[in-house]
């Protein structure tokens, strides 16, 4: 048969038939340089310590930090965003902003080491700092006081940027967030110092191991009241992405990624600035996990849960396999 309602018969086979029609005519490309490595840096430990619910990801100290970062950026790996665990907590966050925090530290390493060889992120919350475990500074009730919260996330920010943060990401999800650090960052003298928004992210199951690594789960309550539901509408997704543009934002990210590939490609279509999805813990724990038990090939599973962030429209990807993949691609 040499046709099928009217076409060519196996016009859309003839491109998939080998391994070098389908390199050569592929649509959708992870590069090393569009992926960032999230990194652990925790105070006081003397040696790496392993991520029980995520294989092969540890809390760093700062010379196990530098190591993989060099290993990162030798790979070809775009960037590396920083989270940090503090050794002491209280409710306002004070290691986050102090010059002698850890993150502070790890940053200067890192902008020494190589700071003009890839683009060093920090993340800008306060779950990870305070006794608490919220997003933010608490009122007397319990709730999180959003604008007392935007004055410690304006802190944080010059306090990163002047550690050598080329940019910060401010994942709290509060309102004027973007707004806020952007005044402070330019009235301190950072104009240069980009936003990464996390703009969509969504009040997901899929953070539980993050939590055991960053060790920030809240100690009551949960972060529904201002992170997005899940059951919103792509709409408020958008919306969300929009406001942090106009307030400023350089990229915007959509969080978790995997389970709402309709929101980056939503996203991706709205707006005007780079996007990028962060494959959260949840979903790299659940893969390895899979892997693990034989049900799954691992490193076809890899590539093609990043490849399908990517096909959605993500510019960037956040990956805790980013310095794995770079030198699996710089191989092919």
């Amino acid at each position: 048969m040499t046709e099928v309602g009217g076409f060519p018969a196996l016009r859309l086979r003839r491109l998939r038939r080998t391994p070098a029609l389908r390199r050569l005519s592929a649509q959708v490309r992870v590069d090393p340089s569009n992926l960032v490595l999230p990194m652990f840096v925790k105070e006081g430990i003397d040696a790496p310590l392993p991520i029980a619910s995520m294989p092969g990801v540890v809390q760093h100290t700062r010379e196990s930090l530098r190591k993989a970062a060099v290993e990162a950026v030798q790979a070809g790996v775009g960037g590396l965003i920083l989270f940090g665990i503090p050794a002491q907590k209280d409710a306002r966050g004070s290691a986050s902003d102090a010059p002698d925090g850890i993150v502070q530290l790890a940053l200067q390493d890192l902008a020494a080491e190589v700071g003009e060889q890839t683009v060093l992120m920090a993340d800008l919350c306060l779950d990870e700092y305070t006794d608490h475990g919220h997003c933010g500074l608490l009122t007397d009730s319990g709730d999180v006081d959003n604008d007392a919260t935007l004055e410690r996330y304006a802190s944080i920010a010059v306090a990163q940027a002047r550690a050598g943060a080329h940019m910060v990401g401010p994942s709290g999800m509060m309102d004027g967030q973007v707004l806020a650090i952007r005044a402070a960052l330019d009235g301190a003298g950072y104009p240069d110092v980009a936003i990464i928004a996390y703009s969509a992210k969504f009040a997901s199951a899929f953070y539980g191991p993050f939590r055991d690594a960053a060790e920030c789960a809240p100690q009551f309550g949960d972060r529904a009241a201002y992170q997005q539901d899940v059951a919103r509408s792509v709409d408020e997704a958008v919306r969300e992405a929009l406001l942090d543009v106009a307030e400023g934002a350089d990229i915007v990210m959509v969080k978790p990624a995997v389970g709402y590939l309709d929101v980056v490609r939503r996203v991706r279509d709205a707006v005007d600035v780079p996007v990028a999805a962060y494959n959260v813990s949840g979903e790299y724990s659940m893969l390895e996990a899979a892997a693990a038990n034989g049900w799954i090939d691992r490193d076809r599973a890899i590539a093609e849960m990043i490849t399908s962030i990517k096909r959605a429209g993500a510019d960037i990807v956040l990956t805790y396999w980013a310095t794995e993949l770079a030198t699996t691609l710089r191989r092919v």
